[in-house]
């Protein structure tokens, strides 16, 4: 008895130990967009015919390597195949990396998905596994910011330095652009990269310049600028030599970051701030200049009111003049004449009003004052313009205007006499003999009314029930009301550009959860892309929407005119319509 009891428990165990265990592991589950990820698939038999994902939204920079390994334990074999891989996000954001399959036995075997977390790139990744750790400490992405506790408006600068010590570099591939959320931006274009010489935690480097921006920060407070993340292929001494003495160099890819910048704004002091501040921010000169002040009968000039000098230029409005009733005068012409070097804007903007005459005589033009914040002293500095008389020479005089539309007023001028009363020509009679309301057709079809809505009841309690359950349904009908509440949102507030664009964004990416059923947290612009083309999307609408998508967070900060706000809007509705004709 007790040897069959043995022989049982054995037969069990032997069973047990065949089962087919087939999973993925991964060395972590959230990273940075800079850090590396190590992905294990194993399995306790030995699998045929091993499927590896499409790993999309990384890059695969080693493997796959197989480890096999097998054991004997109190008389119990143990068998293990691993194939190992190393990859690197290219994007930001929730990233499933599918199901890998094996074959054993004529059946399929598959693992789980995995979800992993892409955020934004770490100041200083460190990957055991790393098969280019040898690139470390000779090469660092370096973001220097001339100024991180601005005033608002007050510009500041971001140069990205790579430097490199005893490599090469072959290749740079950025993996993650920064934002500059709450910055009016400026990228400078380096036509030729330069290596130059510097020192670098106290040591000789040489660096090359990558990127020169100039920012002006929009609001007060702690501002984040995202870190720029680049693929850089590098090439590395090793210890071997060839045949002819050479040292032999091998090739590597590594990641590397310049970390997120904090910027501390400050805001511009109230104390003394006048009231008619515009929010002009550096050293300015103001003037007020007409092309003449002479003028005959149908003659016209020019007002032109402009500024000049170092500071955010373009990030202003400035004054408008105010002329007498006798004097016509029409929208300003703004025109700017601005460089960006690396110091920041400076140049001159002017607006040039049109005042034609209706009048002989006399007219003034008021002083005009304009008031900005000097960063030298840290107070506020108001400049006036002197007066300007405008000389009408000839025309006609404004008392024999006004006595030439007085008598024209009188000449048709009537009495509002009512001197008939029309006969009327309806009657409202009422009957003498008026029937019961009891027993007529309205008492019978009130009485009946009930019953017959007793069957429209159910069928729209049935009806709402079904909706109600259909829960991918009203989430994108949801999203289709919220695209038409945004674009209605946007056209209401198409004098307030901030606004604009705000609901101008919203309305689109609603436009885009109802047709393509994502969410948020999909919204790539790789992953749209492929998305709409995969739903017969045309292609030159795909870009144009992608396109405004990208300008609508630029736009919010940048000087437009009333016509390119419109122009963003019309452009809109014509990009949702076609896609929404295309898409299947």
């Amino acid at each position: 008895m007790k040897r069959f009891i043995a022989v049982l428990v054995l037969m069990v165990c032997n069973l047990l130990s065949a089962q087919v265990q087939f999973e993925a592991r991964v060395s972590k589950a959230t990273l940075g967009i800079n850090e590396r990820l190590r992905i294990d698939f194993m399995m306790n038999v030995d699998g045929d015919n091993f499927v590896q994902p499409s790993f999309e939204g990384f890059r695969i920079i080693a493997g796959p390597s197989q480890q096999v390994s097998q054991s004997w334990v109190n008389g119990r074999s143990s068998f293990e195949k691993i194939y190992s891989y190393f990859l690197l996000p290219n994007q930001k954001g929730t990233l499933v990396i599918k199901q890998a399959a094996i074959e054993y036995n004529g059946q399929i075997y598959k693992t789980s998905s995995i979800k992993i977390n892409v955020t934004a790139a770490t100041e200083q990744p460190r990957d055991p596994n790393d098969t280019s750790v040898s690139a470390d400490g000779n090469l660092y992405l370096v973001a220097d910011i001339s100024k991180t506790n601005p005033y608002i408006n007050e510009p500041i600068t971001v140069v990205y330095k790579l430097y490199f010590n005893n490599i090469g570099i072959t290749n740079s591939n950025e993996v993650s652009k920064p934002k500059y959320n709450d910055f009016w931006s400026q990228n400078i274009d380096i036509k030729q990269f330069v290596a130059e010489e510097g020192m670098f935690k106290g040591e000789k480097y040489r660096f090359i310049v990558l990127k020169k921006i100039v920012l002006y920060p929009q609001k007060s407070g702690k501002l984040v600028i995202e870190p720029l993340s680049l693929d850089i292929d590098v090439q590395l001494p090793s210890n071997r030599r060839d045949m002819f003495g050479r040292m032999v160099v091998t090739e590597a890819t590594k990641r590397v970051s310049a970390g997120a910048k904090t910027i501390n704004v400050k805001p511009l002091p109230e104390a003394g701030k006048p009231e008619d501040f515009s929010g002009a921010v550096g050293n300015f000169d103001f003037k007020v200049r007409p092309t003449k002040t002479d003028l005959k009968n149908g003659e016209s000039l020019d007002l032109v009111v402009s500024v000049t000098g170092k500071g955010n230029l373009k990030l202003f409005s400035l004054p408008k003049p105010i002329a007498p009733n006798a004097l016509e005068m029409y929208e300003a012409v703004h025109s700017e004449q601005v460089n960006t070097p690396l110091s920041g804007m400076a140049g001159k903007i002017s607006d040039s009003y049109t005042i034609v005459p209706q009048y002989k005589g006399n007219y003034p033009i008021k002083p005009l004052k304009f008031t900005y914040f000097d960063l030298g002293s840290g107070t506020y500095k108001t400049l006036s313009s002197p007066e300007i008389m405008i000389n009408v020479l000839d025309g006609p005089s404004p008392t024999d205007a006004t006595a030439a539309s007085g008598a024209d007023a009188n000449k048709n001028k009537t009495d509002n006499v009512e001197q008939f009363k029309f006969i009327k020509l309806k009657s409202n009679l009422l009957t003498m003999n008026k029937k019961d309301f009891f027993g007529s057709n309205l008492f019978y079809g009130l009485f009946f009314f009930p019953f017959l809505m007793l069957p429209l009841i159910v069928l729209f309690k049935k009806k709402k029930e079904a909706i109600d359950s259909d829960t991918a349904g009203n989430r994108i009908r949801m999203n289709n009301r919220l695209a038409k509440k945004y674009l209605s949102e946007a056209k209401k507030q198409i004098n307030n550009k901030e606004l604009f664009y705000i609901a101008l964004e919203k309305a689109m990416h609603n436009f885009l959860k109802a047709k393509l059923h994502i969410e948020t947290s999909e919204m790539s612009k790789d992953n749209i892309q492929e998305l709409l083309l995969s739903r017969n999307a045309n292609p030159d609408a795909v870009n144009d929407f992608i396109a405004l998508t990208e300008n609508c967070e630029v736009a919010r900060y940048a000087p437009s005119s009333i016509v390119a706000i419109q122009q963003d809007f019309d452009k809109a509705v014509l990009i949702i319509s076609d896609l929404e004709k295309q898409i299947a």
